[in-house]
């Protein structure tokens, strides 16, 4: 059995007021396949481009061990020279993976290399954030504690995603105050006599492949595998729904700040029950 997916739909390019109406207003997901053509990065970017650019620079490098009391927000597991990350990547499968490296602070000259498309949404022109995985390497399922509207630009090789909107929330064993599922959750073949409640889960799936765009409507729930190793870019405007917007206050305001209290007082004690509690709670559900 699997779980039940949809495609989401594709189009070659769109214009600004269908992708407003068709896919912003309704909260739907695409993938754009054509739309970035005319960058300089459509043709340049590849693991080799970004060894030649950034080989020198010192990069955060993150797993998928499950989350440690000790860990900080978004704290790294390891640092490597880009150049022997690349090396690494292309060499085997290798779990460690780049998140959210802000590439305007890291490597200015990448911003040559693209220009922030017209939506019809405001893009956060600070925010350009770059992730790269190894073959096999995935993120938890999790969405993003702003909630915003992402896109997200995929370049060399081939990445699955998986989405879920935050309406089926109650079915995905999430893990309270944390914006994740259950870590043991494999999403590219879950265990539904472990997991039974994902089978009333519906969303969406897509493979990306080099230069094509995936829109991530506000607060979705997002897991990306890499089928091969590359990476990607994403741009990000603020969530305009009021509720949301509220959600994301909360999140970064308060939720982070006590979970990371807790952890202080409790240790792993705070992990365990969150995590029993993601399942009591979905089961209850």
């Amino acid at each position: 059995m699997n779980l039940n997916l949809n495609e989401i739909p594709r189009v070659k390019t769109i214009t600004k007021e269908a992708f407003l109406n068709t896919y912003f207003k309704p909260q739907k997901p695409v993938v754009i396949e054509r739309f970035i053509e005319d960058w300089p990065a459509y043709s340049k970017w590849d693991l080799e481009y970004m060894r030649k650019v950034a080989g020198d620079k010192v990069v955060p490098l993150y797993d998928d061990r499950p989350v440690h009391h000790e860990d900080g927000f978004n704290e790294p597991h390891a640092r490597m020279k880009m150049s022997d990350y690349i090396d690494l990547l292309q060499k085997e499968p290798t779990k460690y993976r780049i998140f959210l490296w802000n590439i305007l602070k890291e490597v200015p000259e990448l911003q040559k290399d693209f220009t922030y498309p017209d939506f019809g949404l405001r893009l956060m022109k600070t925010l350009p954030m770059l992730f790269f995985g190894g073959r096999d390497s995935y993120t938890f399922m999790h969405f993003d504690i702003d909630l915003a509207n992402i896109f997200h630009f995929h370049f060399e090789g081939e990445k699955e995603c998986i989405l879920f909107p935050q309406s089926e929330s109650d079915h995905l064993y999430k893990v309270p105050h944390s914006l994740i599922t259950h870590e043991s959750i494999d999403f590219a073949n879950p265990d539904f006599d472990q997991w039974p409640a994902l089978k009333n889960a519906k969303g969406y799936k897509t493979h990306l492949n080099h230069g094509e765009v995936l829109y991530i409507p506000e607060g979705y729930w997002h897991y990306m595998r890499y089928v091969t190793p590359g990476f990607s870019m994403s741009l990000r405007s603020i969530a305009r729904s009021p509720k949301n917007l509220f959600s994301a206050f909360y999140n970064v305001i308060v939720m982070r700040n006590y979970d990371g209290l807790m952890r202080k007082l409790q240790g792993q004690k705070w992990i365990d029950w969150k995590n029993k509690q993601a399942i009591e709670r979905t089961n209850k559900l």
